[in-house]
């Protein structure tokens, strides 16, 4: 895929993503929120809560998986710990990651509680 069709591909996923968790009552708090020490593709308001969701596209799900490198994840987890900074309980919020695979015909598998 060339470098705009695996972006688009990307929002694409990302979008699918959205909607599920919408349709299961969670609200888009960001998008694609960058901080200092990275990016976070998707957090959401869970009650007092939040979920961050991290999504993966590639042709099957294996391969999405693959694509989650330990070195993302302390990313992530900088970038969270950023966004925490703004909530009303800080670094106490509770708080669950997710992954999102989506294939390459648009199925979706979500993993919660990556990191548990």
């Amino acid at each position: 895929m060339s470098g705009e069709t695996s972006y688009l591909a990307g929002i694409a996923a990302e979008n699918s993503v959205a909607a599920e968790y919408e349709r299961r009552g969670h609200t888009i708090a960001a998008r694609r929120w960058r901080g200092s020490r990275g990016e976070v593709d998707l957090i959401l308001r869970n009650g007092d809560g939040l979920i961050v969701v991290e999504v993966k596209k590639a042709r099957d799900f294996a391969r999405a998986a693959a694509r989650l490198t330990r070195r993302q994840l302390e990313r992530i987890y900088g970038a969270v710990s950023e966004f925490l900074a703004g909530e009303p309980k800080g670094l106490m919020t509770e708080l669950r990651l997710d992954v999102a695979l989506v294939d390459g015909a648009g199925r979706m598998q979500i993993i919660e509680n990556f990191w548990a």
